[in-house]
């Protein structure tokens, strides 16, 4: 993360295409700056312990976190969620959220695919895109046809 900019630069992608930078919302600026500041103390608090491996996230004593870690960790921050049995989900349920989100707001299906790593559209509409709000009019629209509904009346 470049300090300041917002930017977060990406690793190697697959398939041999350059690295990304990848503008972040201000809200994620400031909540890894807290979590920098956090790992400030952690590294404190780990004293001789500690190994820097200059990671963001990192275990308590700077490794690396494995996948179970990982998982476990995300499935204690959402133990007290409501609605949702956390052993159900994993950090992946993260993409389909994240494509389903921009796609309710109206972001074009290209630019969700760009920002997920997809070359085209097919896997993130197929796959990762759940309607939230789904509207579904065509039996609606026939239904009043056939009975002569009003389309101005509510």
């Amino acid at each position: 993360m470049e300090p300041g900019s917002g930017l977060v630069g990406g690793a190697a992608r697959p398939l041999g295409r350059c690295p990304s930078l990848l503008a972040l919302p201000a809200r994620c600026v400031e909540v890894l700056w807290q979590h920098f500041e956090d790992q400030g103390w952690e590294r404190l608090a780990a004293g001789d312990k500690w190994e820097e491996h200059g990671l963001v996230f990192s275990s308590a004593i700077g490794e690396l976190l494995d996948a179970t870690n990982v998982r476990r960790a995300f499935r204690q921050a959402l133990k007290d969620a409501k609605g949702i049995n956390a052993d159900e989900w994993t950090p992946r349920e993260l993409r389909h959220s994240f494509v389903s989100l921009l796609s309710d707001r109206g972001a074009p299906l290209e630019e969700i695919s760009r920002l997920v790593g997809h070359s085209g559209t097919a896997v993130t509409e197929e796959v990762y895109r759940k309607q939230i709000r789904p509207v579904i009019q065509t039996g609606a629209v026939v239904m009043d046809g056939i009975f002569g509904a009003d389309p101005q009346r509510p």
